[in-house]
């Protein structure tokens, strides 16, 4: 390991599963590892194959699969008080487990021992020693978390001190400090991280700290800055109570910021991807404030701001998205200037032409719409819309005659919803009904069942999110809503706004700007629009 080297551990699959609504099958957990694995983490604990059927069964598939870059580690306790480790069941699983490294947890605060574990110091030594010394005997590579070292240290600095000496004299491989309750300082964990160095070589040490005051993040590096070697967390800072420490943001620190060697550098740009799968996959929805690999990260939109970036990214950004796999972004919205819808506009594939005229135009309009409660920022298929139709590159693919919509329940039936549209198209008629287990949905089968005939590229468009929002909830039921409807052709997701007093008008003007987008995007890219 070179002097600036620090391994990554990653224990999503156990201790962030320990979330609320995070949980993985076995097989969900098999492809994070392998995700892991593919972005070379250093360890991926995969769980306590002790305490459930389910990690059982994902270390028996673990061993058909060969990991290139990740040692697997399996997790669990220490001996039982008073138990020979050659019969531990604790350390029967581990062993079963078949994982070259195992991590075993032990306490190191006194109160644990003697009020929770209902033993004596002495017996905790002893559990430590033998359950460290067993594991090493039989080959394996070991790391002894010190549960609650810091609440241990502070409370009874001389017996925290014994317990890392007895992993450390048992032959532990690396002693991993950990912020169980996730209630310290930073200064709190550098000093004593400094203290401990007198006892413990900095470079068999990991820290492990939870968020619960906000600063698992901070208090791991720190320790790092006190010469600890390993960092262990989450992916998305997924974990009980508030979580652990977010891994991805303590890797993007850790290399882009104090030049420590984690990960190669095409490892570093798979953050931003390995965060949304692993979202995806525990179908917990991504953080768009999350720091470097959240949508909003490097998301610009003051007009100020805006004309600053243009000419030098690094007047608002503290660094290049891509070394994180992300991407910058200029929103449009009220607070827009010429220098947010230029930037837009290009992103779109829009051409402005340097119209002083027309922008200004599209940029009054725009806040005029916010005004009334539409927002742009979040609705890039609408605001195509409405600069392609300021600059007359938009033609209308369909006229609306009229629609009705009824909804009706019976005791027997849950509610159902059915919609009859009539559009022309070029002076041809078409009227159709479709059903749908809503209004919304009623209409957007319709709709799309009606505009077949003309464009049949619809068929492959579908929607994917639907979200209502009451703009001014003084006025109850009466109140403007804001719909935004995400929508997708399999091959890009794109996102509309409608805004009335009317949930379904509002749902209705979102449909419209969602399928003209379609039609406006293969127009542009060369596909059939009509028959």
């Amino acid at each position: 390991m070179t002097k600036n080297q620090i391994l990554v551990y990653d224990t999503t699959l156990r201790d962030g599963t320990q979330g609320e609504q995070t949980s993985f099958s076995a097989e969900e957990k098999l492809r994070i590892a392998q995700r892991l694995d593919e972005v070379r983490f250093h360890y991926i604990e995969g769980g306590w194959p002790g305490s459930n059927p389910k990690d059982m069964r994902f270390f028996e598939m673990a061993k058909n699969v060969t990991f290139q870059n990740s040692r697997l580690t399996a997790f669990g306790s220490t001996r039982r008080p008073r138990t020979k480790p050659q019969v531990c069941p604790n350390l029967k699983a581990l062993i079963n487990a078949g994982t070259p490294a195992c991590a075993l947890v032990g306490k190191s605060w006194d109160l644990h021992v003697t009020e929770i574990l209902k033993t004596d110091l002495e017996e905790n030594l002893a559990m430590i020693a033998d359950s460290i010394e067993y594991l090493k005997s039989l080959g394996k590579e070991v790391l002894f978390d010190a549960e609650h070292f810091f609440d241990g240290y502070k409370n009874n600095p001389r017996y925290t001190v014994k317990v890392v000496k007895a992993a450390l004299d048992a032959g532990a491989d690396i002693i991993v400090l950990c912020d169980t309750n996730g209630g310290s300082m930073p200064y709190e964990i550098a000093g004593i991280v400094k203290k401990i160095s007198s006892y413990l070589p900095m470079e068999k040490t990991g820290i492990h700290t939870h968020n619960d005051c906000g600063l698992a993040i901070a208090n791991t590096l720190v320790a790092v800055c006190e010469g600890v070697k390993m960092v262990q967390g989450t992916i998305n800072g997924f974990g009980e109570r508030c979580g652990n420490a977010d891994l991805i943001s303590v890797v993007a620190n850790l290399q882009l910021k104090m030049g420590k060697n984690c990960l190669p550098a095409e490892a570093i740009k798979q953050l931003t991807s390995l965060s949304h799968y692993v979202s995806d996959v525990a179908n917990v929805p991504p953080l768009n404030s999350r720091p470097f690999v959240g949508r909003s990260a490097f998301a610009h939109k003051g007009g100020v701001h805006v004309s600053a970036v243009v000419k030098n990214s690094l007047a608002y950004e503290h660094i290049q998205p891509e070394l994180v796999g992300n991407n910058r972004r200029v929103l449009v919205s009220d607070l827009a200037g010429k220098s947010n819808i230029e930037y837009k506009a290009k992103e779109l594939g829009i051409n402005l032409a340097k119209d002083e005229t027309t922008i200004k135009k599209i940029v009054q309009e725009v806040k005029n719409m916010e005004d009334k409660g539409f927002q742009f920022d979040s609705a890039d298929g609408s605001l195509s819309v409405l600069m392609k139709k300021a600059i007359g590159q938009f033609v209308e693919p369909f006229t609306l005659e009229s629609f009705n919509v009824v909804t009706s329940r019976s005791e027997e039936k849950p509610c159902l919803s059915q919609a009859t549209i009539k559009i022309s198209v070029d002076g041809e008629e078409e009227l159709t009904a479709a059903e749908g287990n809503g209004p919304v949905n009623a209409l957007d089968h319709a709709l799309r069942k009606a505009l077949t005939k003309f464009y049949p590229q619809i068929k492959d468009m579908h929607l994917v999110d639907f979200k209502v929002r009451t703009l001014e909830g003084s006025e109850g039921t009466a109140a403007s809503v804001r719909v935004l409807l995400d929508s997708t052709d399999g091959e890009d997701i794109w996102s509309t706004t409608g805004v009335s007093e009317n949930i379904i008008e509002a749902s209705w003007q979102a449909l419209v700007d969602s399928i003209e987008y379609k039609l406006s995007k293969d127009k542009r890219n060369g596909k059939q629009i009509s028959t």
